[in-house]
């Protein structure tokens, strides 16, 4: 059948330009694109079937836009209002009322959509809804935890003013120690990624023992100082000590290191007093997030050992140190950015109700 050119769409004053800018924007909805481009090509008379097949939809659609278009203009290529029932529920009540505890009679601690939607005598479709339109997932829970040092606030300040204002003659370093890094060898080989199919293992493993890394991270380059050991005693710790003094000969060193008990014995107070180009700066209690050397224990875990295979601890220890030689081939500094005050106001606890079920 032959393609009759159809009657050209006349286009309303103004509209042409307004369609065109339509079409070539990339921040308007691709529906409304689309509508602009099948008027702007009725109003060249191009028939309807070879509008439908370059735009992609069908007949009867471009039937229809060029009839919104010629009734209303600009303003009937937007949507209409939907058929059906208008919302009668208002979401922001269900979101109020999940933070509250469940009756003592459903014997559950948080909401679930069904049963929460059965309380309030609403469908548990509308609940996940109102749910997810405000963010609010009454089934995921976190922990969190306060710092009661009494000297909270002099250590927050002092190792932040080392990260953010470090000495000019001296080298900050950030040392504390991994310890029970398993050495896990799974059952079966390992299933390579695919296509469309991720890398997996199995689930069960042998365990062949433990290992303890200790690190000394240098925090205007990245560069780590790095030594694997069975344990981490106080000897293990001197070693390590000894290690960083001889990595460093003729520097002033800063030190920051955790409360661990390890770092306090009388042998390591000893040492460091025989050695005054050691000044160590403690973090607070429970806040050994302040160590930056525990981000970069983060980063060697995801990409070298919580996915590794090690058929012994000397495989496991092997492999670790392969991975400092990489990492120190590619340091970069660890730059902090936030103040002292910014992180206590955060670090001090709150007051909050509590809530008793």
């Amino acid at each position: 059948m032959a393609n009759h050119p159809a009657p050209a769409l006349g286009l309303r004053e103004g509209d042409f330009e307004e369609l065109t800018r339509l079409t070539r924007s990339s921040s308007v909805r691709a529906g409304l694109a689309q509508r602009a481009r099948i008027v702007l090509l009725a109003a060249e008379g191009v028939a309807n079937t070879v509008i439908a097949e370059r735009v992609g939809v069908s007949v009867v659609t471009v039937l229809a836009w060029r009839r919104r278009y010629a009734e209303s203009g600009l303003a009937g290529l937007g949507d209409l209002a939907r058929s059906g029932r208008p919302r009668r529920v208002d979401h922001a009540e269900v979101v109020s009322a999940t933070p509250a505890p469940p009756p003592k009679k459903y014997g559950v601690t948080h909401w679930s959509s069904r049963l929460l939607g059965k309380h309030l005598g609403i469908g548990n479709a509308t609940v996940a809804k109102a749910w997810r339109e405000y963010g609010v997932q009454p089934w995921r829970s976190g922990t969190f935890k306060f710092s009661t040092d009494p000297e909270l606030v002099g250590k927050v300040t002092d190792v932040v003013g080392l990260y953010l204002a470090p000495p000019e003659d001296a080298i900050v370093l950030c040392v504390d120690e991994k310890s029970q890094v398993q050495a896990l060898d799974r059952t079966a080989p390992m299933l390579p990624m695919q296509p469309r199919q991720i890398e997996r293992r199995t689930h069960d493993y042998t365990r062949h023992g433990t290992t303890t890394l200790f690190a000394a991270l240098e925090v205007a380059t990245g560069q780590v100082t790095a030594a694997v050991k069975p344990k981490h005693s106080r000897q293990e710790f001197l070693a390590f000590l000894r290690q960083i003094d001889r990595a460093y000969p003729d520097q002033k060193l800063h030190l920051v290191m955790d409360n661990y008990a390890t770092h306090k014995t009388p042998e390591v107070k000893a040492w460091l007093e025989d050695h005054p180009r050691f000044s160590v700066h403690f973090t607070p209690t429970s806040g050994s997030w302040l160590n930056l050397v525990e981000v970069w224990f983060g980063i060697i875990d995801r990409q070298a050992i919580r996915r590794g295979v090690f058929t012994s601890v000397k495989d496991l220890n092997a492999k670790i140190r392969q991975f400092i030689t990489g990492w120190n081939d590619r340091a970069h500094p660890f730059v902090w950015t936030k103040t002292p005050e910014q992180i206590l106001a955060k670090a001090k606890p709150k007051t909050t109700s509590e809530t008793r079920h």
